[in-house]
């Protein structure tokens, strides 16, 4: 059977990347492909054999590991055959990559070459982190620039506080990228 799309999740290092593992389960069986790019710092907070088992894809970790079946390299090769590329969780430090331009891994490089359009952004972070002039500004530059950010919401945080800063569940990562796709029901349950 044919794939319905093709959905690239960059994973970064905040703890909200276990929630992460319910949405590419709940996507991969909607027959999407669904293939995960971590960071070192996500890969403390749970590991890829977990999303290699949910996708049935390898899941990619260095921006050094290039494809043998593409002559172009794998930062490049990802986001271009994705039709959407989802980063959740963001963190602070992801977001600032993406809006100031830095590239030094293989998701923040991958996230370079993905045209702005294919962007679907889930921030998470603590609360202090997420009001700061800092991260707010970067947000705007990602909105101005037509990037979708979906969430973050307010709950209970991992450091003990209530605030804004919480990832979106992956019911809601699962419905906007139902919606971007504009084809079919995902179904959450």
């Amino acid at each position: 059977m044919a794939h319905r799309g093709h959905i690239l999740i960059c994973i970064t290092g905040g703890i909200a990347a276990y929630k992460m593992a319910t949405a590419a389960s709940t996507l991969a069986q909607a027959n999407l492909q669904v293939d995960v790019a971590m960071t070192a710092a996500a890969v403390k907070f749970i590991g890829p054999a977990t999303f290699e088992g949910l996708t049935g894809r390898k899941v990619h970790l260095d921006i050094w590991d290039h494809p043998a079946d593409s002559n172009q390299p794998r930062h490049i090769q990802l986001p271009t055959q994705a039709d959407l590329v989802v980063v959740a969780p963001a963190t602070a430090d992801a977001l600032a990559k993406l809006a100031g331009g830095l590239a030094d891994d293989l998701v923040s490089t991958l996230l370079l070459a993905t045209p702005v359009k294919k962007l679907l952004v889930a921030p998470a972070m603590n609360e202090g982190m997420w009001i700061h002039p800092a991260t707010q500004n970067n947000i705007q530059r990602l909105r101005d620039w037509g990037v979708e950010i979906i969430g973050p919401e307010s709950g209970w945080q991992a450091c003990r506080t209530v605030g804004p800063g919480r990832m979106v569940e992956p019911d809601v990562i699962v419905a906007a990228v139902q919606n971007r796709l504009g084809s079919g029901e995902i179904s959450t349950t």
